[in-house]
C-alpha cells in the first residue's frame, strides 16, 4: 500500500491538496495529523508529538487493514527532523511503500493564501508570522514542490503522476 506524507509550512495547502488527492482517487484515506494531536489548548510539546505520531501511525495500520483502502494521504505540518524520521520509521515497519513530499511557496504567495482561509482558526497575524520564518526549513528538505501559481490538481499531479 502506498502512503503520501505531505509536508510543509502553515497555510501551504497541506490540507487542499491532500484532500483532492483522496477525493480524486477512489478508496484512498486521508489523515490530518491535527486530528491526532487536538489538545484544548494547544499544547506543542515532545510528549503531545509523541502521542500523535503514534496516533497517525495507528490509523495508519488500520487503514492498512481495510480490504477498500488502497492508498493512504497524510498531511501534517512536521518540522521536527525526528517526527519526520518516526514517521517514516513506522510507515516502513507496517510493510508500506512512501512518498514523502514538502509543499511551499513564496512570501507572498503564502501571505495570499493566509488571508482567503476563512475556515481555520488558526489563519492569525502571529501564526502567519510564525509560518513566513518557516519558510526557509521547509525549502531546504528533499522533494520539495513549489506550488505558487499551482492549482491543488496541479500539485496533486506533482505528488501522483
Amino acid at each position: 500500500m502506498k502512503v503520501i506524507v505531505i509536508n510543509g509550512p502553515m497555510g501551504v495547502g497541506k490540507t487542499t491538496v491532500g484532500r483532492y488527492l483522496a477525493d480524486s482517487r477512489p478508496g484512498t484515506a486521508f489523515i490530518d495529523g491535527d486530528w491526532c494531536m487536538d489538545l484544548h489548548p494547544f499544547v506543542g510539546s515532545r510528549e503531545t508529538k509523541a502521542m500523535a505520531v503514534d496516533n497517525i501511525l495507528h490509523m495508519i495500520g488500520n487503514y492498512g487493514r481495510c480490504s477498500v483502502c488502497g492508498m493512504i494521504v497524510v498531511v501534517w505540518l512536521m518540522d521536527d527532523p525526528e517526527v519526520c524520521r518516526r514517521i517514516g520509521d513506522g510507515i516502513a515497519a507496517l510493510g508500506m511503500e512512501i512518498r514523502s513530499v514538502t509543499l511551499t511557496c513564496g512570501r507572498d504567495e503564502l501571505i495570499r493564501r493566509w488571508k482567503n482561509d476563512r475556515v481555520c482558526e488558526w489563519r492569525t497575524d502571529e501564526w502567519l508570522q510564525a509560518s513566513l520564518k518557516s519558510l526557509p526549513y521547509f525549502s531546504s528538505l528533499e522533494n520539495v514542490i513549489d506550488t505558487d501559481g499551482l492549482t491543488a490538481a496541479e500539485a496533486a499531479a506533482r505528488i501522483l503522476p
